[in-house]
């Protein structure tokens, strides 16, 4: 039976609208290009549902497209072509396993939280789950030596060898999980709220042992990538909404300030956040400093993040159920609303609010770009 998201298919000259999306890509705020920008790429996981396929049980959550048979990639974007007018995925072989570098720790690993494997997603567990425990365990933190910490034993000889064999140089830094979402997974959702509540020296140390291994780690990664001038910085952190304003104000606003005021000092320099939940409270608090983009939950609207964040640009507001489980006319209509709402200026990327899911169809994408061909221009057809 086919499916009946994709039995019409929204009008859209593709190939005049990859030009116009390519020409309007890269000008926040302003209005000298042709549309409003698309941010939307299908992830591998899409591929099956298009091709009306089960998903591997094997598969995690998340896959990436050479986890994907070529066959597959080669018949998926047969497809796209015909649907959004380009190929979404590579269709060669995958490279060779010894062109990776090895995996470089984070930071909720620096804090010494474990990971448990849940249907083939990772979840990070606390570390510590008493007051006493946490301070034992900031002290542990204080006392790190970051190499050794956060690279494998074979780092060194792994980028010499890469770069002889390869030309290759690492590519890290720049964004890390959010303060509130790695303290809370560090040290519990609920503990964090009582910390700060019952015990705010403690939770302020916390903050400020977590703020100094996330400039120390940003320095380390940015020196071994070849690039220790490089400017800007990224967070992701959902659990964001789980603070009130004030808590927020005292611990996590702090941590940004701090953060953003090292790596993103200047001006023009790209400040981001994403946080895929209801946060729509601490939207003041986020514009005081200087978040340049945004990628909010899809309760906020994008109207909303224009009235509180006037310079930042939104990248959303779709919702991602919408976008998997929606109809295309439903696809279509959160995005016009959000250029209706929120387009004027310049400031909008139409992307989703949040990950986008498995069941994510190539029409719904059709819809988008349409809506955006039609009715988010700034220069005539």
């Amino acid at each position: 039976m086919a499916d009946p998201r994709s039995s019409y298919l929204f009008p859209c000259d593709l190939e005049r609208f990859w030009v116009d999306d390519k020409a309007s890509q890269g000008k926040p705020f302003s209005t000298d290009k042709p549309q409003v920008p698309l941010g939307i790429g299908l992830p591998a996981q899409c591929i099956y549902d298009e091709l009306g396929l089960p998903y591997p049980d094997t598969a995690a959550t998340e896959i990436g497209a050479y986890d994907v048979p070529r066959e597959l990639r080669q018949r998926y974007n047969e497809k796209a072509r015909e649907v959004i007018g380009r190929a979404c995925f590579p269709e060669d072989d995958p490279p060779p396993a010894d062109r990776a570098f090895p995996g470089v720790r984070g930071i909720t690993d620096l804090f010494e939280a474990p990971v448990r494997n849940v249907g083939g997603t990772g979840w990070v567990m606390p570390a510590a789950n008493t007051p006493a425990e946490l301070e034992a365990l900031l002290d542990r933190v204080e006392a790190k030596d970051l190499r050794e910490a956060l690279l494998p034993a074979n780092w060194d000889s792994e980028c010499r060898r890469l770069f002889e064999q390869y030309g290759r140089k690492p590519q890290l830094g720049g964004h890390v999980r959010g303060p509130v979402t790695a303290a809370m997974s560090i040290y519990g959702v609920e503990s964090l709220i009582f910390l700060i509540v019952d015990q705010p020296d403690l939770a302020a140390r916390f903050g400020q042992v977590l703020c100094d291994a996330i400039i120390n780690m940003t320095r380390l990664f940015y020196e071994l990538s070849g690039t220790p001038d490089r400017r800007g910085f990224s967070f992701a952190d959902d659990d964001c909404c789980l603070l009130n304003y004030d808590m927020y104000a005292f611990w996590a606003q702090p941590i940004l300030r701090r953060v953003f005021g090292t790596f993103a000092p200047g001006e023009n320099d790209w400040r981001y956040q994403h946080s895929d939940s209801a946060m729509g409270h601490l939207m003041p608090l986020l514009n005081e400093v200087g978040l340049k983009g945004a990628n909010f939950g899809p309760t906020v609207l994008a109207a909303d993040i224009r009235a509180k964040m006037p310079r930042t640009v939104i990248y959303g507001q779709l919702a991602p159920w919408t976008f998997a489980r929606g109809t295309d006319e439903e696809v279509a209509a959160e995005v016009r609303r959000d250029i209706q709402t929120a387009g004027a200026d310049g400031g909008l990327v139409i992307a989703t609010a949040g990950s986008i899911n498995a069941g994510s169809r190539l029409s719904g994408l059709r819809a988008a770009m349409s809506v955006i061909q039609n009715e988010g221009r700034y220069q005539p057809l």
